[in-house]
């Protein structure tokens, strides 16, 4: 996907009108809402699936120029699987399960197709792509009984115990945020923008499911109980073992997805024109 939007943009980039001539910088603060989602072992559906919860962010953008943007964002979600809801043969027999609430923390640089100034009767709107770098807290949990349990500490494939010699993995994980989306001013000072981004990041874990099944007796004496009870909770028949057998793919790192409109307000700014575009 990554790759697909790089080279589009490569072609659409010699086709882009030339800036007019607007020195602007100025800063906007924003408050959007929307929905995230993953995508990973537990939903093989696609992009606004089942798995689709609400979402909500705070952005601060300093405006460069009419065409450049930098953006920080701070972005709170939840995410969540369920291999009984996939209609998949095979992940309706593993009938595994998570949530997690995820926080982001990212910075972007924002570019704008055409000249895009709030307030500016020229410049009502643009299309726009982003990228950038951030940081992302997740803490995957499953139900047992009327209580979410945290995954990460139980080590469900070995983690911390002699089956493996993995550590547990870290719950707070790089991600490289990139999309696009179109602003669009509506008064003086308030802009507004809808944008769909996705999240490239480089772990496996976010729905704790990974690699292969271990020894459910062994880790009950060594990561306790509900360590092995999650290990496996997969509908195959008590007299097949699942040990050593595939529990996820630990080849394709799980994404997450955000899509956000933002109200945003501007602070202050300085915009000049040069006399031939007056």
């Amino acid at each position: 996907m990554l790759k697909k939007i790089v080279i589009l943009l490569a072609l659409l980039l010699p086709l882009l009108p030339a800036a007019q001539n607007i020195n602007y910088r100025g800063s906007e603060f924003g408050l959007g809402l929307g929905a995230g989602y993953y995508l990973g072992e537990l939903n093989r559906k696609g992009h606004f699936s089942y798995v689709t919860r609400p979402a909500a962010g705070l952005i601060y953008r300093y405006n460069i120029n009419p065409r450049f943007s930098f953006k920080g964002n701070l972005v709170f979600g939840t995410l969540q699987g369920d291999d009984s809801r996939t209609g998949v043969p095979s992940s309706v027999q593993r009938n595994a399960h998570f949530k997690s609430p995820v926080t982001e923390l990212a910075a972007e640089i924002e570019f704008n197709f055409l000249n895009y100034v709030i307030g500016n009767h020229k410049t009502y709107f643009t299309p726009f792509v982003f990228g950038g770098i951030g940081l992302f807290r997740f803490n995957p949990k499953a139900q047992l009984g009327n209580n979410w349990v945290a995954l990460q500490p139980l080590g469900t494939e070995g983690q911390g115990s002699s089956l493996n010699g993995d550590k547990k993995y870290a719950l707070i994980q790089p991600a490289l945020p990139f999309g696009l989306g179109v602003k669009a001013w509506i008064s003086s000072r308030i802009g507004i923008t809808v944008e769909w981004g996705w999240r490239k990041t480089f772990t496996d874990y976010i729905d704790d499911v990974s690699k292969t099944y271990v020894d459910p007796t062994v880790l009950a004496v060594e990561n306790g109980p509900v360590a092995s009870y999650f290990s496996d909770t997969s509908l195959t028949p008590d007299n097949i073992s699942n040990v050593g057998k595939q529990r996820g793919d630990a080849t394709d790192k799980d994404w997450y997805s955000f899509a956000l409109i933002t109200l945003s307000f501007k602070l202050k700014n300085k915009v000049t024109t040069c006399s031939s575009y007056r």
